[in-house]
């Protein structure tokens, strides 16, 4: 199994970088065997078929980062050191932070719905294993491209594609709020200037869809970590109600899934155009 799969930009010509950690579906045959959950309720933290729309990423000239594993085996959108006592033996519980506490940890511990994953603990062997093979392979990754887009187009624009259930967004609403399509994460303008989450919204909002920023999700690790808009780095999370295109009890694309992703398609290109723009045209183009 490999830590990622990585797709360049036929002809590199746009300062963004897609990724999309979640998507990964190989299952290791250890977790298989060892899962008290049958399959369809482990890919049930999935982010199933995000991959499948950012096919027209690589020949518009921006290069994709996928994660090679899944998320319930190795969680690219944590930290490291976020190791949860509850599932690792010989990792200490202390300064825990909620994350960890729900059973997400970069080693999850429990699906959706908090279905726990295994019965009992796995050795801390085990568990940094998967760290050294797959989740710094990743990360080393991403970085690299990072830091090439940068000395080749003076920034970098990392949207890091993910998915959210349409229960969990329906009761983040409050009672009189139309829920949104897709939620854009810049962790409150930490992660990415706001003139460019500005026009990554207008984007979306062109194709039709309701966008929100920051609520419910603002943004996790990879967004902490790659978002740095003083060195011209910036990051932003994108989730996009599951809702639209997927059977979520069955895992499965919905009758909606092939005209969805025919908006994507056309989304992922004028996002592409936006790392071509200079910083001045964008911040003009947001107002």
């Amino acid at each position: 199994m490999q830590a990622y799969q990585y797709i360049p930009a036929l002809t590199p010509s746009s300062a963004v970088v897609f990724a999309s950690p979640h998507s990964g579906r190989d299952y290791p045959a250890d977790l298989l065997d060892r899962a008290i959950l049958e399959p369809t309720a482990l890919r049930s933290s999935e982010d199933a078929y995000v991959d499948c729309f950012l096919r027209e990423a690589s020949p518009a000239g921006a290069p994709v980062l996928l994660g090679g594993v899944p998320r319930a085996y190795v969680d690219y959108n944590r930290a490291a050191s976020e190791l949860d006592p509850a599932l690792i033996a010989g990792v200490a519980a202390h300064g825990l932070n909620p994350r960890i506490t729900s059973g997400l940890g970069v080693i999850p511990r429990v699906v959706a719905g908090g279905r726990a994953i295994y019965r009992g603990k796995i050795p801390r062997a085990e568990a940094e294993d998967r760290l050294r093979r797959f989740w710094h392979p990743y990360h080393a990754k991403l970085d690299e491209l990072m830091a090439a887009q940068r000395a080749r187009f003076g920034r970098a624009i990392l949207l890091d594609m993910h998915s959210m259930p349409r229960d969990a967004v329906s009761m983040s609403r409050q009672h009189n709020a139309l829920r949104p399509d897709i939620v854009l994460g810049d962790r409150f303008g930490a992660a990415a200037h706001s003139a460019i989450t500005e026009s990554v919204a207008a984007v979306f909002a062109d194709a039709g869809l309701r966008v929100a920023r920051n609520s419910p999700f603002a943004g996790a690790y990879i967004t902490q970590r790659h978002g740095t808009p003083s060195i011209g780095q910036h990051a932003i999370q994108i989730e996009i109600d599951r809702g639209l295109y997927l059977d979520e009890s069955r895992v499965a694309p919905n009758d909606s899934f092939e005209s969805f992703q025919r908006v994507m398609d056309q989304i992922v290109r004028k996002l592409v155009d936006l790392g071509r723009a200079q910083p001045d045209r964008m911040a003009l183009a947001a107002e």
